[in-house]
C-alpha cells in the first residue's frame, strides 16, 4: 500500500456514524408496497448493546467469545455482525442452507449461537437430521431481538474500545475436498487494509443504494454489501423476508429480477448466472435507449455497478452487456486474502480480465504460471488443513492455486485451477475452466461443468434456461463444440439439467464454481442409466 495512504479502521468508521438518521438498512416488501427501514442510530445502537453482553462473557471467562451466527440477510444478521466488530468476539457466520454435517464442523467450538427466525427454522432442521445436533450442549443459542436491544440502549450504550488490530474477528467457511467446510481465519487488520484499498478506487455514491441478493455469509457480501455501503454513508437492501437468496434455490435468480426497480440499486454483487439474466433482459428490447433500459430494469437511469466474480463471464457476453449500458466489472478474490484481490473498476474495465490488484496486493507468477500474491490482508490460517488448502511461503506469497496471466498494464487473467487440470484417458490434459467459459458464450447456458480425468471421453454438464426442449438445446452444445473447441475439450457426452432441477444446487456453489467431485458422480450415473455401463477409468481398466 502506498505509505501516504493511512489505513482506516472499519469499527471506528462505523462508530463515528452512531448518532446519523441517515437509513442504514432497508426490508423490501413482497407486494410492492414501501419496506421497513432502519436507521444508522437504530442498527448500531442495538449492537452496541448486543456487544456489551459479548464483552462481559469474555470478561466471565476470560477470553473472547466464539460466536456463532445462523441469520438470513436482515436486520438482525447485521446487528451481530457489528456486534461482534465492536467486542473483541470471533465471529462464525454460518450458511442457514447448510447440510447438518456442514453446520456442526464450524460450530463445534461455539459458545453462543446468534440466531434470528430463519436460524431458529436451521437449528429445527438439522436436529431433526441428526441425534445430537450441530452445537454442544454448553452453547446457549440467543435469539437477536432488534427492537428488545434498542430498548435496553436507553440515552446510549457505552462506546468500546476497539479491539487489537491483530485479532481473529471471524472465520469464514470455504469448501474442500471433503463435505466439512474449512474455516479461514480473518483478522482485523486485514479487514481494515482491504477496505481502505477498495475506499480508494471507488466513490462513496456507487455504495448509495446496494441491493443484497446472495448470502451475507460470504465474505465478498459482508464487504461489497455491509461495509463499503455503511463506511459511505449508504443502505444496503434485504430482499423479502422468506425470499430464497441466490444460489440457494433453483429459480431465486429470476424472482429477484422482478424485486430490482424496487429496490432502485447503485450497486450489486451478482454470481455470473445472473450477468446472463441480465444479458436476456436487454435482448427483449434492444431498440431502447440505455436511460430506457436502465430503467426498466433497475427503476432509475444512472448507472449501477454491477460486479461479478467466482466463474468467469464470457467476454463476448460483457461487451454486449456493456454496449447496451449494463457494464459488469469482474473480480477475482479468495477467502483467504480477506476476499478482493483484483477488480476492474469504473473507467478501468478490460473485458476477459479480473481487473489489476488493489494497493496493498502484490501479484506474481510462478514458473508453472500459479498465481501468487503478496499481502498485508491475508489471512490467520484455517481451523482445519485438508488436501484443498492453500500455503503461505516463506517469502510471505500465498499460493493462490490458480494458474492466471499478467498483462503489460498489470490486468490480470485467470486462466484455470492448477488442481482442476484435468488429464484424459488418452493422456491428453484439459483445462475444464477455459473449456467451461467458451460454453457459457452460449446464451441459455447458465452454468457448465467439464469433467474428464481419466475418462475416455470429455463429460460435459450444462445448465439451462427452465422450459427449454432439451433436443435442440443438445443440438446446439454440440454443433458449438464442434466449431469453436477441439477434439480433445469439447464435451464428447453432453448432460443437460434445468436451471429449475433442485440438484443444480449441489452441483454448484452460490458463486457459481462446480462442486467437480458432485457433478462426476452425477454425470456418471445418468451415463451409467443411459449406456447401461459406467465409462471405465484408467485406474478400472489397469
Amino acid at each position: 500500500m502506498p505509505p501516504e495512504t493511512a489505513v482506516l479502521s472499519l469499527a471506528e468508521g462505523l462508530l463515528a456514524q452512531a448518532d446519523s438518521d441517515a437509513v442504514m438498512v432497508r426490508v423490501l416488501s413482497a407486494d410492492g408496497a414501501p419496506g421497513a427501514t432502519w436507521r444508522y442510530r437504530d442498527i448500531i445502537g442495538a449492537a452496541l448493546v448486543l456487544a456489551a453482553q459479548m464483552e462481559k462473557w469474555a470478561a466471565d471467562h476470560g477470553r473472547p467469545a466464539r460466536v456463532g451466527l445462523l441469520a438470513e440477510n436482515s436486520p438482525e444478521w447485521v446487528v451481530a455482525d457489528l456486534a461482534a466488530l465492536f467486542s473483541a468476539a470471533v465471529e462464525v457466520p454460518v450458511p442457514t442452507a447448510f447440510a447438518a454435517d456442514q453446520a456442526a464442523s464450524l460450530l463445534d467450538t461455539a459458545d453462543i449461537c446468534l440466531v434470528d427466525e430463519g436460524g431458529t427454522r436451521a437449528l429445527e432442521r438439522w436436529a431433526k437430521d441428526t441425534e445430537q445436533g450441530v452445537l454442544r450442549a454448553d452453547c446457549p443459542v440467543v435469539p437477536i431481538d432488534v427492537r428488545g436491544l434498542l430498548a435496553q440502549a436507553g440515552d446510549g450504550a457505552p462506546r468500546p474500545e476497539v479491539p487489537a488490530e491483530d485479532a481473529v474477528v471471524k472465520v469464514i467457511h470455504t469448501s474442500g475436498t471433503t463435505s466439512a467446510p474449512k474455516g479461514v481465519q480473518i483478522r482485523r487488520h486485514g479487514l481494515d487494509a482491504l477496505l481502505t484499498s477498495l475506499r480508494a478506487r471507488t466513490e462513496p455514491a456507487v455504495f448509495e443504494r446496494y441491493l443484497s441478493i446472495v448470502p451475507l455469509s460470504l465474505l465478498i457480501e459482508q464487504v461489497a454489501g455491509l461495509y463499503m455501503p455503511f463506511l459511505a454513508g449508504g443502505s444496503v437492501s434485504f430482499l423479502p423476508p422468506g425470499t430464497a437468496l441466490v444460489g440457494t434455490a433453483a429459480d431465486a435468480a429470476p424472482r429477484m429480477l422482478a424485486l430490482l426497480r424496487q429496490a432502485r440499486p447503485t450497486a450489486l454483487v451478482v454470481p455470473p448466472t445472473v450477468a446472463g439474466l441480465f444479458l436476456a433482459l436487454c435482448d427483449q428490447h434492444p431498440e431502447e435507449s440505455v436511460a430506457e433500459r436502465r430503467t426498466r430494469i433497475f427503476g432509475h437511469e444512472a448507472g449501477v455497478f454491477i460486479a461479478c466474480g467466482g466463474a468467469p463471464v464470457p467476454a463476448e457476453i460483457l461487451q454486449r452487456l456493456d454496449a447496451y449500458g449494463l457494464t459488469v466489472h469482474e473480480g477475482y478474490g479468495l477467502s483467504e486474502n480477506s476476499s478482493v484481490v483484483s477488480w476492474n473498476f469504473p473507467g478501468e474495465v478490460r473485458f476477459g480480465t479480473v481487473g489489476r490488484p488493489l494497493d496493498h496486493v502484490q501479484a506474481e507468477l510462478a514458473e508453472d504460471g500459479e498465481l501468487l500474491i503478496r499481502s498485508t490482508s491475508l489471512f490467520a490460517g484455517y481451523t482445519r488443513e485438508d488436501p484443498s488448502s492453500v500455503v503461505v511461503d516463506e517469502q510471505g506469497r500465498l499460493h493462490t492455486g490458480d494458474l492466471a496471466e499478467i498483462d503489460e498494464d498489470g490486468y490480470l487473467r485467470i486462466t484455470g485451477r492448477k488442481k482442476s487440470m484435468v488429464i484424459t484417458a488418452s493422456g491428453r490434459n484439459v483445462s475444464p475452466e477455459w473449456v467451461e467459459a467458451r460454453y457459457r458464450e452460449i446464451g441459455f447456458i447458465r452454468e457448465a461443468a467439464i469433467v474428464a480425468d481419466g475418462l475416455e471421453q470429455v463429460h460435459g454438464l450444462f445448465v439451462i434456461e427452465s422450459g427449454l426442449d432439451h433436443g435442440p438445446a443438445r443440438r446446439r452444445i454440440e454443433e458449438f463444440g464442434r466449431e469453436r473447441l477441439s477434439g480433445i475439450e469439447r464435451a464428447a457426452v453432453v448432460h443437460l439439467m434445468s436451471e429449475d432441477d433442485p440438484a443444480y444446487a449441489t452441483c454448484f456453489t452460490v458463486t457459481g464454481r462446480p462442486r467437480r467431485d458432485v457433478i462426476r458422480s452425477h454425470v456418471l450415473r445418468e451415463h451409467r442409466a443411459g449406456e447401461g455401463a459406467e465409462p471405465a477409468t484408467t485406474k478400472e481398466r489397469a
